[in-house]
């Protein structure tokens, strides 16, 4: 089985989302699709999987509409479903920082293409920082990248107002797994008033897909939100499991999430 996965999103003012969600989820299932849509007043955040040509009339209906003219998108070719079923979904906000008044559709950081990462990367007056959480940090990342040390996308506010603004960088490079969360992260540190933000576009699956191997600075893998659950340097998919217990990737036979959380709760007190 052959089939195309497309990952989009974009910061756009959308209105009345509950008529969108009922028009794509009638789309996506016309055309067999299956994957995850989230719709917010923010703007729409996806990854939809289904054969070649179903993806394609997709694509061209969605971007017949205004608020999705000329949408940027990311496709691979996976040889079965990496989503078990279609859902399309509105929310407060395309993804969650908890910061719903923020608008990245008007203020984000400066865009710096993957050809031009690995030069960003030499200032040593850029503080870079790696928005995503820790149990994705873990299986991969840039050298020299801050990790937050979040579980989620909604704590990055608190490590901006604990560790980063006492006393703030003068230049701050992010970047993440496709884009979506340093760029709404960037918006947030302008509004703090860091001045120089900078973010990786398309996140770390566009720089490996445009860098080669033998030239990117990338370590490790880079966990994707399918079922897929990893690539490497090369994008293709290493043998990870998901942890029954956790749901975190599991690069050995033993969850070393868990395992930590066992011992720390039998240390003596």
């Amino acid at each position: 089985m052959s089939l195309v996965l497309i990952n989009f999103y974009r910061f756009v003012a959308l209105a009345d989302c509950d008529r969108w969600q009922q028009w794509l989820q009638d789309l996506c299932t016309a055309l067999g699709l299956r994957g995850t849509i989230l719709l917010a007043p923010e703007g729409i955040n996806a990854g939809l999987a289904g054969n070649a040509e179903a993806i394609a009339q997709f694509l061209s209906e969605l971007q017949q509409r205004p608020p999705f003219a000329n949408l940027s998108f990311k496709s691979a070719t996976v040889t079965d479903w990496p989503f078990a079923r279609l859902k399309v979904k509105v929310k407060p906000e395309i993804v969650s920082l908890g910061c719903p008044e923020l608008n990245p559709a008007e203020r984000t950081g400066t865009l710096v293409a993957p050809q031009d990462w690995n030069q960003l990367l030499q200032d040593p007056e850029v503080v870079l920082i790696d928005v995503r959480n820790r149990f994705e940090i873990a299986l991969g990342s840039f050298p020299r990248a801050i990790d937050p040390q979040t579980d989620r996308f909604r704590d990055f506010p608190r490590f901006v107002q604990e560790q980063l603004l006492p006393q703030p960088p003068a230049k701050v490079a992010m970047f993440c797994t496709g884009g979506i969360r340093c760029e709404k992260a960037s918006a947030y540190l302008l509004e703090q008033g860091i001045e120089t933000v900078y973010q990786l576009e398309g996140g770390i699956l566009n720089y490996l897909e445009a860098i080669a191997p033998e030239e990117n600075h990338w370590q490790g893998d880079c966990f994707v939100f399918d079922e897929r659950i990893a690539v490497d340097r090369q994008l293709q998919t290493p043998q990870h499991q998901l942890c029954p217990a956790c749901g975190q990737p599991v690069v050995a036979t033993t969850c070393s999430h868990c395992q930590d959380s066992v011992q720390a709760s039998s240390s003596p007190k």
